[in-house]
């Protein structure tokens, strides 16, 4: 367990515990050098080292790795705040661990999520299609979507994706990163291994943590329009968080009356795509789905389709 301290030695207790975890194919000594330089006065940064071997396997053996520290931290400093970095998997480590202890979050500052792959890793899925269980693959693939927002509404959280292909890092698709309630910054540029310690990494958190504040829940009474469309298309079955580089190419197949659109293209494996773009024609969401969940996005869009009728009757 790598320990980094700058806490002033005649303080008991410190004022801030950073987590900084690494994540997939990694070990912590990069994540420790961006801890290193993040760290305030009288802060304890803890950097877990959960084996370059291991994190190939299955994730629940490193969540619980975490979550021991964790706890024995919290015994130990019961008022320190806590402030939480996860590079790729990490990220979704720690959305593991504060989805099982809410009891942490009232001391929980700020959650920053750095190139992790919320809705699911495209790659993982297609290592794994069907979820089997193929290595450390099945647990990337996982949505963890909604436990993020819950903790969102609840915890300041910022969310950082790197972009040098116009849609991912390289390793991650953008759109995957992304959680309704977060903050978001993209970094353009800058890919997946290099988010890890990249110095506009941690300029981009010391920005979030000057003006952090608690979120507001929103208001469900009058949803935003787009917001709604998306969740119902990432609620299709099989729906993958996909790049946006082919929205180009897509067709649009329904246009509402504020300009929002939904588009669709098939690639030539025959996988189905499906898009929603903003009045103005930019992609807000991207997503695909395998042939075993083919005619699902298309009931989706029918049912879509008749909706639209209705309300124009």
């Amino acid at each position: 367990m790598e320990r980094i301290s700058v806490l002033d030695v005649k303080t008991a207790t410190p004022d801030v515990i950073l987590y900084a975890q690494h994540g997939w194919a990694d070990d912590h000594r990069a994540i420790a050098s961006l801890a290193a330089s993040l760290a305030t006065p009288n802060t304890i940064a803890i950097t877990p080292n959960l084996g370059y071997l291991k994190t190939w396997l299955r994730i629940e053996p490193l969540i619980q790795a975490v979550e021991v520290s964790v706890l024995e931290n919290m015994q130990r400093y019961p008022t320190s705040v806590i402030r939480i970095v996860g590079h790729s998997m990490g990220g979704l480590i720690w959305l593991e661990v504060l989805a099982r202890h809410p009891e942490l979050w009232a001391n929980v500052e700020s959650l920053v999520l750095v190139g992790s792959p919320v809705g699911g890793a495209d790659l993982a899925r297609a290592l794994d299609p069907l979820g089997v269980g193929v290595g450390i693959a099945r647990d990337l693939g996982i949505n963890r979507r909604e436990i993020a927002e819950a903790i969102a509404a609840k915890i300041p959280t910022l969310v950082i994706a790197g972009d040098i292909d116009n849609g991912s890092d390289g390793t991650v698709t953008v759109q995957c990163t992304k959680i309704f309630g977060a903050e978001f910054v993209r970094l353009l540029g800058i890919h997946h291994a290099a988010l890890k310690n990249h110095p506009a990494v941690a300029e981009a958190i010391r920005q979030f943590w000057a003006i952090a504040a608690p979120p507001s829940l929103p208001d469900e009474s009058s949803p935003d329009f787009s917001r709604t469309l998306i969740r119902r298309l990432q609620s299709v079955p099989g729906m993958t968080d996909a790049h946006e580089r082919d929205f180009a190419k897509a067709e649009i197949v329904l246009v509402y009356d504020n300009g929002v659109t939904i588009r669709t293209w098939k690639n030539l494996m025959g996988i189905d795509h499906v898009f929603v773009a903003c009045p103005h024609g930019q992609c807000l969401y991207s997503g695909f789905v395998g042939w075993l969940h083919a005619e699902n996005l298309r009931q989706t869009l029918d049912q879509l389709q008749q909706e639209q009728v209705i309300s124009l009757v």
